[in-house]
């Protein structure tokens, strides 16, 4: 029988605030398995990362660019018809799960909703809904913990939505109801019904720690504010990062909050991480309760990560490492051959399904950006490429426009706003909070021509509905020069 693969997705977790003592079961998958350090999602948003991800692909090259919040732009947010997702991929063969958020969207049927689906889908944020109101209880979150901010349509047209702000509370109705106690329920009832007789596949796909920061007991009281940890870009907001983002989401929540606020967001986060790990640690349970944990391939990993403060902004929506590096830990069968290590390259998320595709034999027809893994993890690699591209086309319209490439220790970020075009370059190598802008730096600029020309010819190649403009570094320090004074 093939191996059974089990994939738990957590929404918005920063991979920084994993192995501090709060997530036991989570760590507990680095004892035997494969921990990416530098991996890098392909959109620092929900929608278009799990697209990407599950197709292979970047969001250029599949079509889902957005969160399709927005009627008008709706269309931004679907992989296009004709690209099999890994759902369609494993499910003739496998015996699928679905529990969790279902944010993959797909042009024509959704994807739960297929006639021909193989899926079994045990529970969805629509069956979560049904679950509240049958049982007359409301949803975590309302007016207090959403605030209003402008947003862009197509780029050109303002309206006000209502997005998730920084505030927390206690979620009174328990933590039965909340979202991932009812979607890791779903996920052990689907394991205890599955078919023996198939391989199993498993897509969990968790909620937490995205916000509503109202949670329930005992995950409110869990961490003591003397507990937090700020890092040091936390509540800061630097003179040469970019002032476009005050335009976007995450800077015009992030700014209502100084250092000392974010304390107490940072405490009820971690609380909601730490229940995250309890949810995990009960389905690895459950697979060491019917003997398949050692024959299962388990990833573990997050749709995109957050800012939560740091830089002075809030979820995610830029690309700062804590909104776009991802936590990736692979555990394979104990027959792989394969045990505990680290791996320091840049990967990305699009390589998952590839390094899938590699390990279980799947025949795919279609093309895909990402490359297997595999070979980097046995060591046959002496050399990766190790270059990654991110692209942001807005939250639940087209708006806020950047676009980013590492290439090693250094990042090159793009911020389009209106006509305006700002960039920062960052050694994340020596400098991880990315505290300082080398793009005011004129001996810089020989990386940043190489980066920016990568960029570009990546746009070009994938499809981009944006062009690189001209790069002109010392144009740039003319026109912003007044922001290192």
């Amino acid at each position: 029988m093939k191996p059974h693969v089990i994939i738990l997705m957590a929404d918005q977790l920063r991979a920084d605030v994993l192995g501090k003592g709060i997530t036991p079961n989570i760590d507990s998958l680095l004892e035997e398995g494969v921990d990416f350090q530098r991996t890098y999602c392909s959109c620092p948003l929900c929608v278009p990362a799990r697209g990407s991800f599950f197709t292979g692909t970047y969001p250029n090259r599949n079509g889902s660019l957005i969160n399709p919040w927005e009627p008008r732009d709706a269309m931004y947010g679907n992989v296009k018809e004709g690209i099999k997702t890994l759902y369609e991929y494993m499910e003739s063969d496998w015996d699928s799960i679905h529990s969790g958020k279902q944010h993959l969207f797909t042009e024509g049927e959704k994807l739960e909703k297929r006639k021909d689906s193989k899926t079994k889908w045990y529970s969805t944020e629509e069956s979560y809904k049904n679950f509240l109101r049958e049982n007359e209880i409301p949803m975590p979150g309302g007016e207090k913990f959403r605030w209003r901010v402008p947003e862009l349509v197509n780029g050109l047209v303002t309206k006000v939505s209502n997005y998730s702000n920084a505030e927390t509370g206690c979620y009174e109705y328990g933590e039965k109801y909340y979202f991932d106690s009812y979607f890791t329920e779903c996920a052990l009832d689907g394991l205890k019904k599955r078919d023996p007789s198939k391989p199993l596949l498993l897509n969990l796909m968790f909620l937490a720690p995205h916000p509503p920061l109202q949670i329930p007991e005992p995950w409110y009281s869990k961490i003591e504010t003397k507990d937090v940890e700020l890092p040091d870009n936390v509540g800061r907001y630097y003179s040469k990062q970019s002032p476009l983002q005050m335009y976007n989401l995450p800077g015009i929540i992030g700014s209502k909050y100084d250092r000392e606020s974010w304390r107490e967001t940072w405490r009820v986060y971690l609380g909601l991480v730490a229940m995250l790990d309890q949810c995990v640690g009960r389905i690895l349970e459950e697979l060491k309760r019917q003997r398949i944990y050692d024959d299962s391939l388990i990833i573990f990993t997050s749709d995109h990560g957050e800012m939560l403060g740091s830089h002075g902004l809030f979820q995610k929506m830029c690309m700062y490492e804590e909104a776009v590096r991802v936590p990736l830990f692979i555990k394979f069968p104990k027959n792989s051959g394969i045990s505990k290590k680290s791996i320091c390259q840049v990967v990305e998320h699009v390589d998952v399904f590839a390094t899938l595709c590699d390990y279980l034999d799947l025949e795919t027809s279609q093309f895909m950006d990402g490359k297997s893994l595999l070979p980097l993890v046995k060591g046959e690699k002496e050399e990766w490429d190790e270059t990654a591209f991110i692209q942001y086309d807005g939250n639940g319209s087209r708006s806020n426009f950047q676009r980013c490439v590492i290439k090693g220790d250094y990042k090159l970020i793009v911020d389009f706003f209106k006509e305006e075009t700002f960039y920062e370059l960052y050694c994340v190598g020596k400098d991880a909070q990315e505290k300082e802008n080398l793009m005011f730096q004129e001996k810089y600029d020989g990386i940043a021509r190489e980066l920016a020309a990568l960029l570009a010819m990546h746009m070009v190649k994938t499809g981009d509905s944006l062009a690189l403009p001209p790069f002109q570094p010392k144009k740039f320090r003319e026109i912003y020069g007044f922001l290192e004074h």
